[in-house]
Parts: C-alpha cells; sequence; structure tokens
C-alpha cells in the first residue's frame, strides 16, 4: 500500500516538474551531453524568433511571387505615368502624375494584400520587420522578390520604347541628375546629394507615418477596411510625389523615388548616370524605416481614445 502511494505521489511530482525530474543514475547524460543539448536548445531558440524557418515555408516563397509580379506591375506602370505624362508636355504634369500615382498604386495594394499582404516595396518591408510584424526571413525573401520585380518591370518597359525616349526620360528612373547641351558643351543639371537624402528621409517618415501606419495597426486597420487603407495609402504616396517633384523646381531630378526596388530596376536595366547617386534612394528610405519603429517605441502601446 505504501510502495503504490509513493509511486502515485512520484507520478503526481512528474507531472508537475517533468521538466527537471532527476533521471537515474544509469540514464544521466553526461556533461558533454547536456552542454550539447543546452547548445541545440538555444540554437532552435534564436531560429525561431529570427524566423529562419521562413526560409524553407513554401507559403512564404509563394506568396512573394505576388511581391515579384506586383512590383514589376507596379515599375512598369509607373515609369510608363512618367515618361507619357512629360511626353504629353502638359502644362501640369506633376499634378497629373501625382493623380495616376495614387490610382495604381491602390489597386496594385488591394491586388495583392490577400496574398503577400501588399508590400510591393522594401521600406514597407523593412519597416514591418523593424517593428516586430514580420520576421528576418520573410524580410529578405520579400525585399528580393522586389529587387527582382523592379527589375523585370524595367526590362518590359525598355521592350516596349523606343531607344530615343529611353534615353531622353531614363526609363523613367530616378535620378537625381541628368547632362544636357549647354552653349558651352555639356552641362549637369539636377539637384544636390544632401538635399535629395533629406527629401528621401522626410517624405519615407512621413509615408510610413501618415499612411502605412494604417495598415500595421490591426486596430485601425479593421475600422478603416482593406480598400480605404489601401486608399489612404496610394493618396499619401501621390501628394509625396508631387511635392518632391514641386518643392525643388529642380529640372533632372526626378522626385524622391520612395521605392528603392523601382530605383533599382531602372539604373541595372539602364545603368549609366542611373547610378549616380543612387545609394541615397536606399539610405534615405532606411533611415526613415529606423526612425518610423523607433516612433512606434515611443507612442503607447494602446490608442488614448480607443477604435
Amino acid at each position: 500500500m505504501a510502495s503504490s502511494e509513493g509511486r502515485a505521489a512520484a507520478g503526481d511530482e512528474e507531472n508537475v516538474y517533468g521538466a527537471n525530474k532527476i533521471r537515474p543514475y544509469g540514464s544521466s547524460p553526461m556533461a558533454g551531453q547536456v552542454a550539447e543539448e543546452e547548445t541545440q536548445g538555444s540554437l532552435g531558440t534564436l531560429t525561431k524568433s529570427l524566423g529562419f524557418e521562413g526560409f524553407f515555408s513554401l507559403v512564404v516563397w509563394r506568396a512573394s511571387v505576388a511581391e515579384v509580379l506586383g512590383t514589376a506591375t507596379l515599375v512598369f506602370a509607373l515609369d510608363t505615368i512618367v515618361i507619357s505624362t512629360l511626353e504629353s508636355q502638359t502644362k501640369v504634369p506633376n499634378l497629373i502624375l501625382s493623380c495616376l500615382v495614387a490610382i495604381i498604386i491602390t489597386i496594385l495594394l488591394i491586388a495583392t494584400f490577400p496574398i503577400s499582404g501588399g508590400h510591393l516595396n522594401p521600406i514597407i518591408t523593412f519597416s514591418a520587420f523593424l517593428t516586430g510584424l514580420i520576421p528576418l526571413s520573410r524580410t529578405i525573401i520579400y525585399i528580393l522578390a522586389q529587387c527582382v520585380g523592379g527589375i523585370l518591370g524595367a526590362l518590359a518597359l525598355k521592350a516596349v520604347v523606343n531607344s530615343d525616349i529611353e534615353r531622353t526620360f531614363s526609363l523613367g528612373g530616378c535620378t537625381l541628375t541628368v547632362v544636357v547641351p549647354g552653349p558651352h558643351g555639356p552641362v549637369v543639371i539636377g539637384l544636390g546629394t544632401s538635399q535629395a537624402l533629406w527629401l528621401e528621409i522626410i517624405c519615407g517618415f512621413v509615408f510610413l507615418f501618415a499612411s502605412v501606419w494604417l495598415a500595421f495597426d490591426h486596430r485601425q486597420a479593421k475600422a478603416l477596411g482593406r480598400v480605404i487603407v489601401s486608399t489612404v495609402i496610394g493618396v499619401v504616396l501621390g501628394i509625396l510625389v508631387f511635392v518632391s517633384t514641386t518643392v525643388t523646381t529642380s529640372k533632372g531630378y526626378a522626385g524622391a523615388g520612395l521605392n528603392p526596388a523601382r530605383c533599382l530596376g531602372a539604373a541595372i536595366v539602364r545603368g549609366g548616370h542611373l547610378w549616380t547617386g543612387h545609394w541615397v534612394f536606399w539610405v534615405g528610405p532606411a533611415v526613415s524605416s529606423v526612425a518610423f519603429a523607433l516612433y512606434t517605441k515611443v507612442i503607447p502601446r494602446q490608442h488614448l481614445h480607443p477604435v
């Protein structure tokens, strides 16, 4: 009777302290085995926290296909809009360009959101990672997919325009300066590197703060709905395109890039002066993303006035 009670008590103790129960001497691991198990456990925890399993997830890779095609479509459409708007020689090209940008971005966000989340932009993906919404693996896969999409979009545009338009409008890519004929030879016109960098940082932060945060905050996203959030993002981007192209009034400057993948696609396909200051279109958004992530850490977890 006493032995059965003892076994029952031991069984209860093992249920409560199962992770720390003492093994018989014969089955106790050696010190090396303990160290190996602890090392494997630490590596497993690190791998899980960084989301490395995403590299082997078929779902993530299939979702990245939407990022490739969505970004390719976005680049092709935006660069076509830039070229056609300037080619039309309208009196208000910046205004027309901004409106068309807002429309096409809204449509593509609505189309890709159910599949991949509708990032289509390294700024959004990097910010989502810094704010803890997606793991490192998905971040890397998405940004690579967006860069591939940017290249495919630029190649598609190159295939349908003639060489004169490609040369004149730099394939609709991101430029700081261009070389034009002058009275005494070629002249470089455009915007200084420091000014362009500040514009990228400021416009990038405003983009994240005024629109993308609506998508990141599940309470606001749920209250507003996917269509309204996508529309707000499109409108804010359109406004920023208008502001960045008019505030400087500098010919040769194509305005804030606000999408490094789009800038990269045209630079790789067209090359030449598109590589001049290309780093600005990556460093600026990266700084904006870090600043935005810090902002999200400072504000209260809960809204003062919950939705």
